[in-house]
């Protein structure tokens, strides 16, 4: 569903991502773990379309996202990070909108707004003013936008960063839900999230992949039964060099 390969991305002499090579199929939810600066977010625009890579291709569900980007965009649910959303708008209102950007019209509109509310639980605030939401229901809305035209691959940058220990429980529940039947890729610096939400995970490191493998492998390869072992070991060569 999601190819990615000998992906890179330069920003004059500087590399963000180098080369990254990976794959997620039908039915896997993927984390992908780094430290702040490591490429994660780069790496997400450059497979929703946003950033044209340096080098290397993307295909979603086998189409090339260099060369064929209105199509295989039609395929991707994409939340962004700090998603904007339009707060004089109603979540209703601002749903409806989002569905005609994607060319849904009459009945299907109706259907695929109603799906979406009733997929990330805003039944409760369907008709009321974005700006009056809480952070937790601002956030659900933004999801449920990437969701109207029922795609087959999601790309999630952050989506339960800012959130209260309860409104992240939810999502990762919804995300595992979702991941079901969909292909899905979504950024964190959270580590408890690969064992709550993900079927696999990968650590990048200055742009580059540092291990892949289901939660059990991972914890496994720690050698101390802790992701954050595990993290830090592949993740502070900068810091120790400078130390």
């Amino acid at each position: 569903m999601i190819e990615v390969e000998n992906l890179t991305k330069k920003f004059g002499s500087k590399t963000a991502v180098d080369h990254l090579t990976f794959s997620v199929k039908k039915g896997e939810v993927l984390g992908f773990l780094g430290p702040n600066g490591a490429g994660k977010s780069t790496t997400m625009r450059m497979v929703t379309g946003f950033l044209p890579p340096t080098h290397g291709d993307i295909r979603i569900c086998g189409t090339s996202v260099v060369d064929r980007p209105t199509e295989a965009k039609q395929r991707i649910g994409y939340l962004p990070e700090s998603a904007p959303l339009y707060n004089d708008m109603t979540v209703a209102g601002f749903l409806k909108f989002g569905a005609e950007i994607r060319g849904l019209s009459g009945s299907d509109r109706k259907d695929a707004v109603e799906r979406a509310i009733e997929t990330c639980f805003l039944q409760n605030v369907a008709h009321q003013s974005i700006d009056t939401l809480s952070k937790g229901y601002r956030h659900r809305t933004c999801l449920a936008q990437s969701l109207l035209h029922d795609p087959e691959v999601l790309i999630l940058d952050e989506p339960t960063d800012g959130l209260d220990p309860n409104q992240k429980h939810e999502v990762r529940q919804l995300i595992r839900r979702l991941g079901e039947s969909k292909a899905i890729l979504f950024s964190t610096h959270i580590l408890e999230e690969v064992e709550a939400a993900c079927t696999r995970a990968v650590i990048v490191d200055r742009g580059k992949i540092v291990i892949d493998g289901t939660p059990a492998e991972l914890i496994e390869r720690s050698g101390t039964g802790s992701l954050t072992d595990l993290f830090r070991n592949l993740t502070t060569g900068d810091t120790e060099a400078a130390a």
